[in-house]
């Protein structure tokens, strides 16, 4: 090699060692100063207890919950505190408000209740709760929310409203996921005590007491895969809280999650009201809460979890003025639903609202559901 090569080839080697060296000087005193900044050292104690938190979430219990209603998502933003492997699977028959038109006029199922629980089990439910309920007040847009409005966009983009919805679950990187109980478009229908055929959540709604037999058009409705799938992993099944006819049973009502259910080796839970609910449940009591449950599922649910708190006579005023009552267990309920092998739970499952509307505690009641997976856990 000529020797005129060789030392430019070498100056070249040395400035390139030299630029290496400098630069890990540089990157050595800039980590220094990093972990020296307050700011970066707050950022950083943060990022590891967010991923100590995910990490903890990421092996709690897979639960299943099937329900509807503002109920399941009191539930939901409790649970989510205890583990991140919840499947919230939502009834699509809501034939009302903002979910109704949005029916009649896209076809597209009802999106008001997987909204709420996509916002429940969601980092900050707080904030995304107002921009996701904001209803419009004028023009054509009015009493639509901005969910339902933006879970039809992104079902427009997708194809198909079961991809709609896992890609809400995505884009809002909820602790969990929320799925249809089917994309096929159902109907509740009813057959009263007088023979009378009811068709339509809203009227079914009005004359609960009165009902003989309710069932889903068309019978044989498939629910989604992955529905089944939850069902089959789970470590425990709750049913509820919500309302009797129109956000629970009509999961219940489809064969293969009822023959699902009645298979399960796991326990399955059902949450109870706090009141009753007018036109929908006049009259009923707890007893009879759960022998519509087990008609319709085909099983008794292994327990029920009850609220015996006192509930605040004022608040309680307000209710009864609208013909709600609340919904305690009696000796002889307790002493049938024994009889039937359904153990009872019961606590203080309220809690009052700014609003001063009555709701589940969704961290007391979740504290019970993972208090009841150690235990089965532990049998196993």
């Amino acid at each position: 090699m000529d020797w005129k090569i060789g030392f430019v080839l070498g100056c070249l080697f040395a400035f390139i060692l030299t630029s290496l060296f400098q630069s890990t000087l540089m990157t050595k005193k800039q980590r220094k100063n990093q972990t020296n900044n307050p700011v970066t050292r707050k950022l950083r104690e943060r990022l590891v207890m967010s991923n100590a938190v995910d990490f903890r979430l990421s092996m709690g219990p897979s639960i299943v919950v099937l329900g509807g209603g503002t109920g399941l998502a009191s539930l939901l933003t409790g649970l989510k505190c205890f583990t991140r492997n919840i499947t919230a699977v939502v009834t699509v028959t809501d034939e009302g408000g903002s979910s109704g038109r949005l029916r009649q006029e896209w076809g597209l199922l009802p999106p008001g209740d997987i909204r709420n629980c996509v916002v429940a089990l969601a980092e900050n439910d707080n904030e995304l709760s107002q921009i996701l309920d904001f209803r419009f007040d004028k023009g054509e847009l009015k009493g639509h929310s901005l969910g339902n409005l933006i879970l039809l966009a992104v079902t427009e983009l997708a194809g198909d409203f079961r991809l709609g919805v896992d890609k809400m679950n995505n884009l809002l990187a909820i602790r969990g996921r929320v799925v249809p109980m089917t994309t096929e478009p159902v109907s509740l229908a009813a057959r009263t005590c007088s023979g009378d055929m009811v068709r339509g959540e809203l009227r079914i709604s009005r004359i609960g007491s009165e009902i003989e037999e309710i069932w889903l058009e068309p019978r044989d409705a498939n629910p989604e895969r992955e529905v089944l799938r939850a069902i089959e992993e789970a470590d425990l099944i709750v049913l509820g809280p919500g309302s009797l006819f129109t956000s629970v049973i009509p999961n219940l009502l489809l064969e293969k999650v009822s023959d699902r259910l009645c298979s399960s080796r796991v326990p399955v839970v059902y949450v109870s009201n706090l009141m009753t609910q007018p036109g929908e449940t006049d009259d009923f009591n707890i007893l009879d809460h759960i022998n519509w449950i087990s008609r319709s599922m085909g099983r008794n649910p292994d327990s029920v979890i009850v609220n015996d708190g006192i509930i605040p006579e004022d608040v309680l005023s307000i209710y009864n003025e609208q013909g709600a009552s609340p919904l305690y267990l009696d000796n002889g309920q307790v002493r049938d639903l024994e009889t039937k092998g359904i153990s009872v739970i019961g606590a203080e499952l309220f809690k009052i609202s700014e609003e001063g509307v009555l709701r589940h505690n969704g961290l007391s009641l979740s504290e019970i559901l993972m208090k009841i997976c150690r235990e089965n856990s532990e049998v196993l």
